[in-house]
């Protein structure tokens, strides 16, 4: 099932993606719900971010060639940082080049939804407390990553978090080639089997931690292949078995 959230017109629903349509869903996917006969066109909605998280929480060097890329070892546990709420936008809405910064980064990566409350899950139960998964690009003021000791300054500008198209919620996640491409040429190219650790293994170590939420997003890291974008440049996260998601870069005024 391919679950979204879309305007029509001025109102916010949910839906699922049937042969090219979109059928309404009565209630919310992280409770109770229904889908109702109600269908509309893809052309006729604006997709919004599948998901309103309370917290995104991303991983650093969780692939192998990553890791090689920017010389670093391979952690012996899961390198955790956290992107704000108000970072989140949705499919083709616009990334914004802050003036702060002189280079900013698309990493390409996969994203977990969590659906239900999730506190100390075992890793054997983790597959219970996640929705779906969706494509999220975890952009980065590069240059401002170094200067302040820790990530939150260069990952957690509002629009830094692009997220979508939809979540689709029966994938497996450990065998899914992942890509980045930037005004339509291939720079990043893996698998998610070159995760360091799984979705799983993050769901229940994160969840001994924080409480994951309904909504919340796990961002599982990014592989070898990070580079600059521009202001007017296309970047496009594609990931097997889920699809595309398509942001510009535009100056902050």
């Amino acid at each position: 099932m391919k679950i979204v959230r879309y305007q029509e017109g001025s109102s916010t629903q949910w839906g699922v993606i049937e042969e090219g349509m979109i059928r309404e869903m009565d209630g919310d996917p992280f409770g109770q719900f229904h889908l109702s006969s109600r269908t509309i066109k893809m052309e006729e909605a604006r997709l919004l971010s599948p998901c309103l998280p309370s917290k995104i929480v991303a991983l650093g060097l969780n692939y192998r060639d990553h890791a090689e890329e920017v010389k670093m070892p391979i952690p012996e546990k899961p390198l955790l940082f956290m992107k704000p709420s108000t970072s989140v936008i949705g499919p083709g809405e616009a990334i914004v080049y802050p003036k702060m910064s002189r280079r900013l980064d698309y990493e390409a990566e996969l994203a977990v939804v969590i659906g239900k409350k999730a506190k100390s899950v075992p890793e054997e139960k983790a597959g219970e407390y996640i929705l779906g998964y969706t494509c999220l690009n975890d952009v980065t003021a590069r240059d401002l990553q170094p200067k302040d000791g820790q990530w939150t300054l260069s990952k957690g500008f509002d629009t830094f978090a692009p997220i979508g198209p939809w979540i689709v919620t029966d994938i497996d996640p450990h065998h899914l080639e992942i890509a980045a491409f930037l005004n339509g040429e291939r720079r990043q190219y893996s698998n998610t089997k070159n995760l360091i650790f799984g979705p799983h293994r993050l769901v229940s170590y994160i969840s001994s931690v924080m409480t994951l939420l309904p909504g919340d997003v796990i961002a599982t890291g990014t592989p070898s292949g990070i580079g600059r974008m521009s202001v007017g440049d296309r970047v496009d996260v594609v990931i097997e078995g889920i699809g595309a998601l398509t942001n510009t870069i535009v100056a902050e005024e």
